[in-house]
């Protein structure tokens, strides 16, 4: 059997990494770059900050700062003007994954046209775009070493999940420094969302060797210096430990399959505009605990990575252990459910059959250890509210 391996070309890592932007894409023959953000790095100075080792280097960059959580269909098109209007050669992501989301569709709008819906899942795209840099600010969504990006249908609220090799960035630079302000909330969102990629990529149907061992250092990692990032945003041992982790978990899940979790989490997002990351916390240990007895040895190896329990321990009871231990972590830093979230109960109970649809549609359940019907699938959605 053969493995298809997909990473970026070469990566930058480790504190300062942000100040060689202007190098990198130098290197890369890129002189009219588009620096794709969102208003909080702007305000901050943080994207003046990149802009400056740009122009330094030699490049003319412009910067489009007017990206939205979640992005929509429509919030691409100021994007793509800018680009167009500039003669981009390339696209830069600064940001968490919503301007990396923007960014990487812009890249590929940009070249080759069309609506963004017509690159959806189970499509894979791998034609034109203009080559893609990545930045990110927030150690979770990995997005900057995966082949998707997530766009939102604003009429249907659908979220497409869009795959493809002309999507993943050519080079990533990877500051944990850049992490370092992230809210004490901000930072468990995104460090589940990081521990939900890595063993979602474990427990895959679509998973392999390459893509197992990147997973099982991620889980080791996060387990040890979430709760610490957490509760300590200065500590830096623990904010670099997790930003590895997440681009290690980010290369995992690109190179095998996010699963059940993923496929329900976008509807939430969709219809109700929860943050990715926290719509999946709110449903990994229900998941889990729905999936475990269809690969009990493999959430049990998920289990001694994280340091639960040791190697002696029966497979059976180290999965359930990990269940334990996932409702736990939600716990200690304070995942909300969808009804202390504010959701109201008709609403979210209104929408449950189309949520459904749309979880099943977008490929991500079938990757899971146990294939859920939509019947279980609306009975998940209402064991987590």
């Amino acid at each position: 059997m053969v493995t298809n391996i997909a990473l970026p070309r070469f990566a930058k890592i480790g504190a300062g990494a942000a100040d060689t932007l202007g190098e990198v894409i130098a290197d890369l023959g890129i002189s009219r770059p588009v620096l794709v953000t969102d208003r909080y790095l702007v305000e901050t100075g943080q994207a003046e900050r990149l802009a400056k080792t740009l122009h330094a280097a030699g490049s003319t960059a412009a910067v489009f700062s007017d990206t939205v959580p979640d992005p929509t269909v429509e919030s691409l098109s100021a994007g793509l003007e800018l680009v167009r209007a500039h003669r981009a050669d390339g696209i830069i992501g600064f940001g968490g994954g919503s301007p990396m989301d923007t960014a990487k569709a812009l890249a590929v709008l940009s070249a080759n046209g069309g609506d963004i819906a017509s690159y959806k899942a189970p499509s894979s795209y791998t034609g034109p775009a203009l080559p893609i840099v990545a930045v990110p600010t927030t150690a979770g969504s990995g997005s900057e070493a995966t082949q998707f990006t997530v766009i939102t249908d604003g009429e249907t609220d659908e979220k497409m999940l869009c795959p493809g090799l002309s999507f993943l960035p050519i080079a990533i630079v990877v500051d944990y420094e850049l992490t370092v302000s992230m809210p004490a909330r901000l930072t468990a969102d995104t460090g589940v969302d990081a521990l939900t990629h890595a063993i979602e990529a474990y427990v895959s149907r679509r998973a392999g060797g390459f893509s197992d061992a990147l997973a099982l250092a991620a889980m080791q990692s996060i387990s040890k210096h979430l709760r610490r990032a957490y509760v300590d945003g200065d500590d830096r041992e623990a904010r670099e430990a997790m930003m590895l982790a997440s681009t290690q978990a980010g290369m995992a899940f690109s190179n095998s399959s996010v699963a059940l979790v993923h496929g329900m989490s976008r509807p939430i997002g969709g219809h109700f505009h929860v943050a990715h990351g926290l719509s999946n916390a709110m449903l990994l240990p229900a998941v889990t605990r729905f999936s475990v007895e269809s690969a009990i040895g493999r959430y049990a190896d998920c289990a001694r990575a994280m340091g639960i329990v040791g190697a002696a321990v029966a497979d059976r009871d180290a999965a359930s252990e990990l269940v334990t231990e996932l409702e736990r972590l939600c716990a200690d830093v304070e995942v909300p459910t969808p009804r202390s979230y504010g959701i109201d109960e008709k609403d979210w109970e209104a929408r449950l059959p189309t949520m459904a649809e749309q979880a099943l549609a977008s490929g991500s359940p079938q990757n899971n250890p146990r294939v859920p019907t939509h019947d279980e699938i609306v009975a998940l959605y209402r064991e987590i509210y």
